[in-house]
């Protein structure tokens, strides 16, 4: 049976301080990171707005398109994020395993639900040493696996809507025009858009609060590793 992490029952002795370097996410995956992370900082801003618009201005409205820039700056990184979607299944193809980790979920395997609910414990402050993972912890392959599902939707009925604008013919209301069918009316297609937006942001606050916890608490590094691409084990 695999093992999917490094065995954390107790720290190392006192005055024998080890450290080792793995490296693990390689270039175009940190590369989708942090290019998603800006899409999302733009999409989740503008889209707001976009919802709930800005109170009139005054002034002639040739010279006062600020919505107009707003909804560019929405576009142009739902396009991003779109583009950024498919590198990532792409690489998870042909980057090394450890760019599948939130593909392929091992649902089907004990171990893994074994070290999912010690996980569980760890983040509930149940369990007094964590265990070490050289990827995601099971925990953040679910994590990770719902963002991805939700990106997809999000780039799907994002796409629908767009296609509304931009009418009949357009390559968008072509692929994606049926969404809006599907889901009964334009308002349904906005009010989930706009849902699995806040789902987004909720999953940022705990994505990066989980980060910069299991960094201090495990000491083994999450952020900088992001950056570099090695993930650094203090013992």
């Amino acid at each position: 049976m695999k093992t999917y992490g490094f065995d954390g029952d107790a720290p190392a002795q006192a005055g024998r301080r080890k450290v080792t370097s793995v490296y693990v996410y390689e270039a175009p995956l940190r590369l989708w990171h942090w290019v998603t992370v800006l899409c999302i900082i733009v999409l989740s801003g503008t889209g707001y707005l976009i919802g709930k618009p800005l109170p009139s201005v005054p002034g002639e409205a040739t010279f006062n398109y600020v919505m107009g820039y707003i909804r560019f700056a929405h576009f142009t990184a739902g396009y991003i994020l779109a583009v950024g979607l498919v590198g990532r299944l792409y690489w998870a193809v042909v980057g090394n395993h450890h760019a599948r980790e939130i593909i392929l979920v091992p649902v089907w395997d004990k171990q893994w639900w074994k070290e999912f609910f010690f996980e569980i414990r760890w983040y509930l402050f149940l369990e007094r040493y964590p265990k070490k993972y050289i990827g995601h912890n099971p925990v953040g392959q679910i994590a990770m696996a719902s963002f991805l599902w939700i990106t997809l939707f999000m780039c799907v009925t994002g796409f629908a809507l767009y296609g509304e604008g931009t009418g009949a013919g357009s390559w968008a209301h072509s692929v994606f025009g049926w969404v809006i069918g599907a889901f009964g009316s334009s308002l349904d297609v906005h009010n989930w858009h706009r849902l699995a937006m806040w789902g987004i942001v909720l999953f940022v606050m705990v994505h990066v609060y989980a980060a910069i916890r299991e960094d201090i608490m495990s000491k083994q590094s999450m952020i900088s590793t992001m950056v570099s691409g090695f993930r650094m084990f203090k013992d």
